[in-house]
C-alpha cells in the first residue's frame, strides 16, 4: 500500500471524528442529537463486532485457521460467564496453542 493510500483514509477518519465532536457540542440537546445517539450506539457495536470478526477469521488475506477461531470462541464463552480477564486470556491462548500442537491450524 502506498503512503498516500494510507494517509488519505486516516485524514478522512480524523476529519469525521472531529466533525462528530463538533456536532456534539453544537447540537447537544437537540432532537437531532437524540436521534443520532439512538442510532450511534448500535453502530459502534456493529463496527467493533465486524473488526473482531475480521481479525478472528483472517490473517492478512488468508484464512486464519480453526485454532484461532476456537481460541476466540473460548474467550467469548468465558467472558460471557464473567471469568477474570487473566483466565480468559490464558484459556484462549491455551486452546489455540493446544490445537496448533495437534496440527489443527
Amino acid at each position: 500500500m502506498s503512503d498516500l493510500g494510507l494517509v488519505l483514509p486516516v485524514l478522512a477518519l480524523a476529519a469525521g471524528a472531529f466533525a462528530i465532536r463538533l456536532g456534539g457540542v453544537r447540537f447537544g440537546g437537540s432532537r437531532l442529537s437524540l436521534h443520532l445517539q439512538r442510532w450511534g450506539d448500535p453502530a459502534v457495536i456493529v463496527l467493533i463486532a465486524s473488526v473482531a470478526a475480521t481479525a478472528t477469521l483472517y490473517d492478512g488475506q488468508a484464512f486464519a485457521g480453526w485454532a484461532r477461531i476456537a481460541g476466540v470462541a473460548t474467550a467469548a464463552g468465558l467472558a460471557a460467564m464473567r471469568a477474570p480477564l487473566v483466565v480468559v486470556v490464558v484459556a484462549a491462548a491455551g486452546v489455540a496453542a493446544a490445537l496448533r500442537a495437534l496440527g489443527i491450524h
